[in-house]
């Protein structure tokens, strides 16, 4: 089953990631930014958006 979702949870791994690391980077100085005020809000997007760009790589099987 993991093999299955392998590219999906990678995808939501590195989003993860990515999306702490914009806020860390980057963030929203004045903290009226929805997504990049918390490093909480952050994170989640950046998964939810690397979960869904690594499920367009996932290979279908033909059975």
């Amino acid at each position: 089953m993991v093999k299955k979702y392998l590219t999906t949870i990678i995808g939501t791994l590195l989003g993860a990631v990515a999306g702490y690391l914009y806020y860390k980077n980057i963030g929203c100085i004045s903290g009226t930014c929805m997504i990049t005020s918390k490093p909480i809000n952050s994170t989640l997007y950046g998964a939810l958006m690397g979960g869904l760009i690594g499920n367009l790589f996932q290979t279908k099987n033909k059975n």
